[in-house]
């Protein structure tokens, strides 16, 4: 009981801060949220922010500003620079799943698909989710591993997902 008190707690306070609302878009979401600034940075880079404002629906795995700063030293500099717009957009598009794809989705597509689904990516990339007790995990190309910390934050053209962790196609 304890456990769900601090799980819901920690859902609140990301949802609060998120800026939640159903009546936005995915990136009017974003824009709203302190934990995402790095994010919206990148998806502004990358001109993503049209498509990423279109009907959809789209399912996005998105990365705090924390899950950013793990990344090795220059990383983030290095993609948000002009000259690399397409590699940015290969990075981004990684965290976009055509549809809307809820938490009970999910978790039915793992438990039918026997502790594991792939789904595939806006990118055409692959991820791999599976369940770690009541965490859902994803893993990407690259073997990294990130843990959903917020999930279900719907929105006119799709759902987010908070992640804790940049995934690599």
């Amino acid at each position: 009981m304890i456990l769900k008190n601090v799980l819901f707690s920690a859902v609140f306070l990301l949802v609060i801060n998120f800026g939640f609302s159903q009546d936005k878009n995915i990136v009017e979401t974003a824009i709203a949220s302190d934990d995402h600034t790095t994010l919206v940075a990148a998806v502004k880079a990358a001109e993503l922010v049209e498509t990423l404002q279109s009907e959809g629906p789209f399912t996005v795995f998105a990365p705090t500003n924390k899950a950013f700063e793990a990344l090795p030293e220059g990383t983030v500099d290095y993609l948000l620079k002009a000259e690399n717009k397409e590699k940015l957009q290969m990075v981004l598009t990684y965290h976009v799943i055509p549809g809307n794809l809820k938490a009970a989705d999910v978790v039915k597509a793992i438990k039918d698909g026997e502790g594991k689904a792939d789904v595939k990516t806006v990118s055409g990339g692959k991820l791999s989710l599976t369940l770690d007790g009541d965490q859902v995990k994803i893993t990407d190309a690259k073997g990294n591993v990130a843990t959903v910390v917020a999930a279900d934050l719907n929105q006119t053209n799709g759902v987010i997902h908070v992640v804790d962790t940049v995934l690599l196609p």
